[in-house]
């Protein structure tokens, strides 16, 4: 918990906000943040910059860009999504929108969507269609091999009945044959010399 009356080391900061100290000298530049310092023109952190420092945080954490963060950081107002719905967060509540405000967040807004969200779906779009592509390239083969193992099943059981009629056709012709024997050898001799 922070201590608004305190004021922190960097060290003391970097355990708060879990940035290096390193970071945090980057940030200041990075932000701009205005960072007060002692008279040994040693940094000291508030209340105020170690809330900044996790609003940061919060924001990277949800994907924005340091360039995106800044022009959060330095505008009044601007819409956040948190879980889904939009908020309005006040940035600073003494400070009124001017048109040259608004306008530079609705050309940023614009940017924004136009340069980076419209090619990252451009680009996701072409990813589930390249998907959808390969799924059903994939589901063709299967269907091709399918049948083709069904083809082959179906060719093996045709050669096998055929191989059994032939066998059956076989054995009839031989029942025939000994029929015509019997049929022969119960005739009489005088039947079998005069054949008509």
């Amino acid at each position: 918990m922070v201590n608004p009356e305190k004021e922190y080391s960097i060290s003391e900061v970097a355990e708060l906000t879990g940035y290096q100290a390193h970071v945090l000298r980057y940030y200041e530049k990075e932000f701009e943040l205005d960072v007060p310092r002692n008279e040994a023109n040693h940094r000291y952190y508030t209340y105020k910059e170690i809330e900044t420092l996790n609003y940061i945080k919060s924001l990277q954490e949800k994907g924005f860009t340091n360039k995106q963060i800044k022009l959060i950081l330095n505008s009044p107002e601007i819409l956040v999504n948190d879980d889904d719905e939009a908020a309005i967060t006040t940035l600073s509540n003494s400070e009124s929108l001017s048109p040259d405000k608004i306008d530079s967040l609705k050309s940023y807004i614009k940017e924004l969507i136009v340069h980076e969200l419209k090619p990252l779906l451009e680009d996701n779009q072409k990813s589930h269609e390249e998907a959808i592509t390969g799924l059903r390239d994939e589901v063709s083969k299967l269907k091709k091999e399918i049948q083709s193992k069904e083809r082959d099943v179906l060719l093996s059981q045709n050669a096998k009945l055929t191989l059994k009629v032939k066998e059956k056709s076989y054995e009839v012709a031989e029942m025939r044959d000994k029929i015509k024997r019997l049929e022969y050898s119960k005739r009489g001799i005088f039947s079998k010399l005069f054949k008509k």
